[in-house]
């Protein structure tokens, strides 16, 4: 990974005792799932959902795949999608580029494709998109709602074997105002937290 990214994560992973233990409880089910994909040795397919795939899931793809790489674990990807397609939000991408992630266009229009580079080779590709759009699994995964109100509003989704919410608040909210950029890396850092700890439980 890069250096800047493993640095942001060596001291992230010095604050897990801030989480409460309600969280902790949550996210144990999350590390659960995946050690019980490690011990049968099968993929390990996570889905961040969130109602218009722009902030909060593009965060969770992108930091659940920089945590299993911190943790090496091998054989994961991650996914994320909503209940409608909007776009990545450039103020969302601002906050992962100012961390350290190098972020390039890999198309033009409404809705833009980004591939998100967090080492050299290492990268995940981010557009809005529904949660059951094409490029995501149908199948064997565990989706992760990360809004209040996709988890209110998609009651049934087909293929999945673990549904849990872990609901962040949207720092949507915060845009053109004086605190926009850090409400922004608040909840990028909030997630980020989080997938590391989930990842800190496993045994390989």
């Amino acid at each position: 990974m890069y250096p800047n990214i493993t640095q942001y994560c060596n001291n992230l992973v010095q604050q897990f005792d801030t989480l409460s233990s309600e969280r902790i409880e949550v996210l144990a089910k999350i590390s659960t799932y995946i050690q019980s994909k490690i011990a049968q040795k099968e993929p390990i397919q996570l889905m961040y959902v969130c109602t218009h795939n722009s902030r909060r899931s593009h965060f969770g793809q992108i930091w659940a795949a920089v945590a299993a790489n911190y943790y090496s674990i091998p054989n994961l990807s991650t996914f994320s999608g909503g209940t409608e397609a909007t776009a990545f939000n450039e103020n969302a991408i601002h906050a992962l580029e100012e961390t350290g992630f190098e972020i390039s266009e890999l198309s033009t229009g409404n809705n833009p494709h980004y591939r998100v580079n967090f080492g050299e080779n290492l990268y995940t590709t981010c557009f809005s998109k529904v949660y059951d759009d094409a490029v995501n699994p149908t199948s064997n995964f565990a989706a992760i709602m990360t809004c209040s109100d996709a988890e209110e509003n998609c009651p049934f989704i087909p293929g999945v074997e673990l549904r849990i919410a872990t609901t962040y608040d949207d720092p949507k909210a915060f845009d053109n105002t004086p605190v926009q950029g850090a409400k922004y890396l608040e909840r990028s850092n909030q997630i980020a937290l989080e997938c590391l700890y989930v990842f800190s439980r496993l045994k390989k």
